[in-house]
């Protein structure tokens, strides 16, 4: 992989999983979360708009529906194999008997061959995982959790409202019904230094993690991180700062890791700031020429500690 690929990227790991090209299927749970619904907080996390990271989803069909409209769609035409993802809010956060009704209604096509949930580190049970477990026969399932920073400091700055942990927690009990855990890694944090972003990579590197998903922190409108950069008390990163941050992500955390998205896709219309997140090119040239002049490849400089 080294000669070719310079880090362990998701197509060619379900390439080489799976056989041939696999895509994802986005799906508005209509999920909401504990820090959204009063439970632990209100307001939600300082980043997270109105509607999750899916805003570009339909709030107001169902599953099914969503599920069916994406095979009547052109997009159907360009794979054989789909993995169900959903994504926006705490796609754990429900009763087991509302969780089953969900994965089930979304597992109606014969090219369906996995499922994926995005949630919290605090929205894992073992009767969850059980549950996500009784799937695994059929289908390929995976976890997405959320941690951003292990600065706790930060982390209550950002109002994550869960501990690194909770997050700890819920990677073993996951580990412990194999099933694949991605995390999510933020870069650009307010307060966040450069030394946190090599303190988180060492926690993400202490956990037995399959899938790493890193974000930039980006700006967009209708949220408490909005306020704060009208106000100055914030500024986004720059996109060199970010590409060197990606450069020492990838060349220290563990070879074995799947990297599933090296940057954020802000809506284009309620984005405030950076622009250049608008520019992915920008993002994936960029790193792929820093890799290529510095001689980097993933886990080149990574310590089984």
């Amino acid at each position: 992989m080294k000669n070719i690929y310079r880090y362990h990227k998701l197509s060619e790991y379900y390439k080489n999983k799976f056989g041939e090209r696999v895509l994802k299927i986005c799906i508005n749970g209509h999920f909401t979360c504990p820090n959204r619904d009063g439970t632990i907080g209100n307001s939600g996390c300082i980043f997270c708009s109105e509607c999750g990271s899916g805003e570009h989803l339909n709030p107001y069909k169902d599953i099914s529906g969503q599920v069916e409209d994406y095979f009547k769609s052109p997009r159907s035409n360009r794979a054989n194999k789909f993995i169900v993802y959903f994504q926006n809010f705490s796609n754990t956060y429900d009763s087991i008997e509302n969780l089953k009704k969900k994965y089930d209604s979304a597992l109606i096509h014969s090219k369906i061959i996995g499922l994926s949930v995005a949630t919290r580190p605090d929205c894992i049970n073992e009767d969850i995982v059980k549950l996500l477990h009784s799937y695994a026969q059929r289908y390929y399932v995976s976890v997405e959790l959320g941690l951003q920073t292990s600065n706790e400091k930060i982390g209550k700055l950002i109002n994550r409202q869960y501990t690194n942990e909770q997050f700890t927690k819920a990677v073993k009990l996951l580990n412990q019904y194999h099933i694949d855990v991605i995390a999510h890694m933020m870069v650009g944090l307010p307060e966040e230094t450069f030394e946190d972003i090599q303190n988180t990579v060492s926690f993400i590197n202490q956990h037995h993690i399959q899938g790493l998903k890193i974000h930039n922190t980006y700006v967009v409108e209708n949220t408490i991180l909005a306020d704060m950069y009208n106000k100055n008390e914030y500024e986004p990163i720059s996109l060199e700062y970010y590409l060197d941050c990606l450069v020492y992500i990838l060349s220290h955390i563990s070879p074995d890791i799947v990297i599933h998205r090296i940057s954020g896709d802000a809506p284009k219309d309620i984005l405030i700031a950076p622009k250049w997140d608008l520019h992915k090119k920008w993002i994936l040239n960029g790193l792929d020429k820093k890799l290529k002049e510095e001689n980097l490849y993933q886990g080149i400089f990574y310590k089984n500690t």
